[in-house]
């Protein structure tokens, strides 16, 4: 068997949203044969467990390369710690923030960052999600989990809920319905940071956390105090929208933010008769902002009344329909955003330890 030249084929390998090789990278960790299998192991430090059916591709060409059988692939996360922007303490056991934002309200973001975390966690993450959209916080409703109260067994801090196998916790679950909208900024600032920092969130990958929709005061203020590794910005694309977007990302630039791109939502409306799209809201808005603001499109998202029948029922649509296109239009959305959170960051010294998946 020719190690070298199985390693120059892993090096032809590079998936659309990784910016370098497997081998370049230093994901491949070890190269033999036991019996007549040629056994690959790859770790990866960020979370796309769906990259193994396109490693799947190079089996035919690897067995001929080394004469085996079959091709075992061991595929491992050690999702690593990235630096956080402004130097921020970091939160105990959390290795990654990602913070979900819109520039206004009603585009679908708290719906985005619910499925992208579930998401997230298919491709084999930790995931906490935080409710920071103190004004409404809709969080519980859509995880099927608005009764739930945090437990505390030391009056100082609180165990987040469990659903779906996300951990999480928003005002919503601490106050009634209607007494966070009365909150002035500073009152609400220092009650998520509360929430952030006296949650025992255990190990996790990474926290996303669901910003409330604006640029104003308390939107600076959240994301100075929450220790953010990068940014997302969802939009529709419809004009008024676009430019909010704009102001989303010039928001989190000045408080020296990585953005790791734009998610258009509503993008299309698919007849489920008879499978027509129409752009309902117009279209190449998304794209257009990612060209002229230079950060990627993410993903486009239809308008599908099932989406929102699932939130309402508090069951996402990832584990809704968990095969379904738009389930695949989000694990692509979150592989995209673990790379890029990756590949565009530093990551810092911590004490990981490999999982196996």
């Amino acid at each position: 068997m020719n190690n070298e030249q199985i390693s120059a084929r892993l090096a032809q390998f590079r998936p659309p949203h990784w910016a370098q090789d497997p081998v370049s990278a230093g994901f491949v960790r070890a190269i033999g044969m036991e019996r007549d299998e040629l056994v690959i192991r790859l770790v990866l430090p960020f979370a796309d467990l769906a990259v193994a059916e396109s490693l799947k591709t190079l089996d035919l060409e690897l067995c001929q390369l080394s004469g085996a059988r079959a091709v075992r692939w061991q595929l491992a996360l050690d999702v690593a710690t990235l630096a956080r922007a402004n130097e921020a303490q970091g939160v105990a056991g959390v290795r990654n923030i990602i913070a979900v934002s819109s520039g206004k309200g009603g585009v679908g973001k708290s719906t985005t960052a619910v499925n992208l975390a579930l998401a997230l966690k298919r491709q084999g993450a930790r995931v906490g999600i935080l409710d920071a959209d103190v004004y409404g916080p809709s969080i519980p409703l859509m995880l099927g989990v608005a009764d739930a109260r945090p437990e505390s067994d030391d009056g100082k801090t609180m165990s987040p809920i469990e659903a779906y196998g996300l951990k999480a916790n928003s005002i919503g679950f601490l106050v009634g319905a209607d007494d966070a909208t009365i909150w002035r900024g500073p009152m609400a600032s220092k009650a998520l940071a509360q929430i952030l920092r006296e949650t025992r969130w255990g190990e996790l990958d990474y926290l996303v956390v669901d910003l409330p929709p604006g640029t104003g005061d308390i939107q600076i203020t959240i994301a100075q105090q929450v220790p953010t590794t990068g940014a997302l910005v969802v939009t529709t694309p419809q004009n008024v929208a676009l430019a909010d977007a704009v102001k989303g990302i010039s928001m989190f630039r000045k408080v020296n933010i990585p953005v790791l791109g734009v998610i258009e939502n509503m993008s299309y409306h698919q007849c489920s008769q008879c499978g027509h799209q129409e752009a309902l809201f117009g279209e190449g808005g998304g794209l257009r902002v990612s060209v002229e603001h230079q950060v990627p499109l993410l993903g486009q998202l239809p308008l599908d009344v099932n989406i929102c029948r699932h939130m309402d029922n508090g069951t996402p649509t990832v584990e809704a329909l968990p095969e379904g296109h738009i389930t695949k239009a989000y694990l692509d959305i979150a592989a995209r955003v673990a790379a890029g959170l990756y590949f565009t960051g530093t990551p810092i010294p911590t004490s990981l330890y490999t999982r196996s998946v």
